[in-house]
């Protein structure tokens, strides 16, 4: 909610001298989050060597040595695409929250996004990215901050959804009864999490409009179920996140067949889900070494190798970051500029207060 107050759209007009208290707690922030992103930074490269600890590095190197590279562009092209059903689906959500958002600047900010999300070890992040770039349109920063975070929200959602579903066949494959609690916790866990974020606006609506965050809080929640309370609109959401989910098995399993692995659709289909919503932990920068540990046990508990697991991950991750790459050329093709804290401060706080 906070990451647009580090962006500013450069025609900021003339305002005030910023009290030192508040430049005080801007550098208090700052600081903050630099130690913030240290430590995710140092979260992803110790999974990321216990990873490489617990597989037989060999057969990862060996696997990685006969990669086929028309395999890799078939997964890039399907995470492209996939950006694209993100963007129709976040202007659905954006419709609904009262901001007018094109099809093509929706798709236009998703890839921006993408670039912040993979490539850059950020503490903005593409979610406050698309919240800026939403609100200089005219949106106002409440608005665009609502339907980032109900986009956000229904995405995680529809990954529980998927986790739920495939249970039946999961544990099929998954015989440990840790790993069965496990995979109950997370997806069971993300859906309760879910309604409870609708009943915050259904039934304590007023109990939360006392205190401003909370209050932002509630209003995203009366939002999201206005958005629940449109047919159409609940329609295409899902059959967008219906197809975001299976362009990522999809493209998780070309994957594998670019490096001949051993592990069939299905597996993908059961195991892909958990790992990935496992990995949206803010724990790490853009998922890495979280990503990574997690396929690995999957794969042990499946009685699979680990080196393919890693192996999964490892391409994934790659295909993901040229995906961002694809995104940072569109940002800069955009001309988009990040301005100055001090400034992006001084916007933020004038236009939130005209929203």
């Amino acid at each position: 909610m906070d990451s647009y107050l580090l962006l500013c759209t450069g025609h900021a007009k003339p305002c005030r001298p910023i009290p030192a208290i508040f430049l005080n707690a801007v550098s208090y922030t700052t600081m903050r989050r630099t130690l913030l992103l240290m430590a995710k930074a140092a979260t992803s490269i110790f999974l990321l060597y216990l990873s490489l600890r617990w597989v037989n590095v060999s057969a990862l190197t060996e696997r990685l040595s006969r990669l086929e590279p028309s395999w890799i562009a078939l997964a890039l092209l399907l995470l492209l695409a996939q950006v694209v059903v993100l963007a129709l689906r976040w202007r659905e959500i954006a419709a609904a929250c009262g901001a007018n958002l094109g099809f093509m600047p929706a798709v236009q900010m998703s890839f921006i996004a993408t670039f912040f999300n993979q490539v850059l070890p950020s503490t903005i992040g593409g979610d406050g990215v698309r919240i800026w770039l939403l609100a200089r349109t005219g949106a106002g920063w409440a608005r665009a901050a609502y339907s980032v975070l109900i986009d956000r929200i229904v995405g995680v959602f529809a990954l529980a959804s998927l986790v739920i579903a495939c249970l039946p066949w999961t544990f099929e494959l998954i015989r440990d009864p840790i790993a069965r609690a496990v995979l109950l916790a997370i997806g069971f866990g993300v859906v309760a999490g879910t309604f409870l974020f609708l009943v915050i606006g259904m039934r304590y609506r007023q109990f939360f409009d006392r205190w401003m965050l909370t209050r932002h809080l509630s209003a995203a929640s009366r939002a999201a179920i206005t958005l629940c309370s449109s047919a159409p609109s609940i329609v295409v959401i899902i059959a967008c996140s219906i197809v975001i989910h299976l362009l990522t098995i999809i493209a998780a399993w070309c994957c594998t067949r670019a490096v001949a692995a051993p592990i069939s659709f299905a597996q993908v289909l059961l195991l892909m889900p958990p790992v990935l919503l496992v990995s949206t932990m803010p724990i790490s920068i853009a998922g890495w070494g979280v990503r990574e540990s997690s396929m690995i046990v999957a794969f042990a508990y499946a009685g699979l190798a680990q080196s393919n697991g890693l192996t999964l991950s490892i391409l994934w991750g790659a295909a993901s970051f040229a995906v961002g790459i694809a995104g940072g050329i569109v940002w800069i093709v955009s001309g988009l500029r990040v301005r100055s804290l001090t400034r992006a401060v001084a916007k933020a706080k004038a236009v939130a207060g005209n929203s």
